[in-house]
């Protein structure tokens, strides 16, 4: 199924540069960290926030933006973990992995989801055919699972007022 799909993208692209399942996934991956396309990045999703910022609620037990980047960074380093062929944390409880945020370490909470994201687009490019064949279902469910607490991210902003819709959603 997920071939399909990918082969429907690929003869969409029809006409330009050879497109590959390596480049899809990548683009994938990079429009869910550092460059705009259809919605927003997460790199500009974050951008500009003090702790203060991320660590505000709207008071009715919904997330934080903080709490939602130490969910994207602990998920995103598993899966890179994985890739890697790296030790993984077993047994987690998922609602745990929101309360690792601590106002404190915001600034290194952004560049640990920085740093993720730059390693998981470094082992999709470096990767053979064989395991991105592998791969390349967990890797589009990576980029969903970005893209919609990405837009809670946003969404949040928007809430608390903090939202430049320059930014790219009005």
């Amino acid at each position: 199924m997920l071939k399909t799909i990918l082969l429907g993208l690929i003869l969409s692209f029809a006409g330009q540069a050879q497109v590959t399942l390596r480049a899809i996934l990548l683009e994938q991956l990079h429009t869910t960290h550092d460059r705009k396309d259809w919605f927003v990045p997460s790199k500009v999703a974050v951008e500009g926030l003090t702790p203060k910022q991320a660590s505000w609620t709207d008071g009715s037990g919904n997330h934080s933006i903080g709490q939602l980047t130490a969910h994207l960074v602990f998920w995103n380093q598993q899966q890179l973990a994985k890739f890697k062929g790296d030790p993984v944390k077993s047994n987690v409880v998922n609602d745990e992995t929101f309360n690792s945020f601590d106002s404190a370490s915001w600034s290194a909470t952004v560049r640990q989801l920085d740093d993720v994201l730059n390693g998981l687009e470094k082992v999709v490019e470096t990767a053979s055919d064989k395991q991105l064949d592998s791969w390349a279902s967990a890797i589009a469910h990576i980029s969903a699972h970005n893209a919609y607490h990405i837009g809670q991210i946003v969404y949040i902003r928007k809430l608390q007022g903090t939202w430049d819709p320059s930014k790219g959603v009005k």
